[in-house]
């Protein structure tokens, strides 16, 4: 195998479905410039249940409105590649913030995301998306994080958090390791490691190990709105 070959091999493949065709090739090329193999592309719902079955990529890349009405057909897709095809990753586009839509996804389990397509213009953004999923972890785009805090409901189970053990979570919600998160709060990884060992204890998480627990903290604050 050529060295193309084996780094293609080593990304993973995936699925891209969009009916934005231009949008879709777009993605293509940019998945296959950075080592990912293409499995092919669907421009509908019903097309993106065949295929997956057909070439069980490691990651389909989802658009959440889809032909015929161009209603929530791409989540309903997402729902039947997650029930049918459990070890295939899913980040999931959306022109907007989509908050039922995207918390009834996100509370499905782990190697799922949710992205707005705006942020597919930062590259780096996406293609730290698309590894962040492959790799297990959820990913959420930052404004839907913005919006569930500013909705929160008045029984809030966060409400025993800090204003800065509130910042360290909304950054787990994003998917970020405690060095990423570090680096965006501008302390140190072990600071962070104690605010994320406090996080836990507050939320009063069963025992298990730390990643379910980080797992279940993101998915206590998604819920808290």
């Amino acid at each position: 195998m050529d060295q193309d070959g084996a780094r293609r091999r080593a990304r993973g493949r995936v699925v891209l479905a969009d009916d934005d065709v231009l949008l879709r090739e777009g993605l293509a090329s940019l998945c296959e410039r950075v080592g990912y193999e293409v499995a092919g592309q669907a421009g509908d719902a019903e097309a993106l249940l065949e295929l997956v079955a057909a070439e069980r990529p490691d990651l389909a890349v989802v658009d959440i409105r889809m032909p015929p009405d161009h209603a929530t057909e791409g989540l309903r897709a997402a729902r039947a590649i997650r029930e049918r095809h459990p070890g295939t990753g899913i980040l999931v586009l959306s022109a907007f913030v989509e908050v039922e839509e995207a918390l009834e996804l996100l509370a499905s389990g782990r190697q799922v995301g949710y992205l707005l397509k705006s942020r597919i213009t930062v590259v780096d953004e996406f293609l730290d998306a698309l590894e962040r999923v492959r790799g297990g972890g959820p990913v959420v785009d930052p404004s839907l994080v913005r919006e569930l805090f500013s909705a929160r409901r008045r029984d809030d189970p966060l409400a025993l958090l800090s204003a800065r053990e509130r910042e360290v979570l909304a950054l787990m919600a994003e998917g970020r390791s405690n060095a990423g998160i570090g680096r965006r709060l501008w302390v140190t990884e072990g600071t962070v490691e104690k605010h994320v060992r406090s996080i836990l204890g507050k939320l009063r998480l069963p025992e298990d190990t730390e990643d379910h627990r980080r797992v279940l903290a993101v998915l206590t604050f998604l819920e808290s709105r």
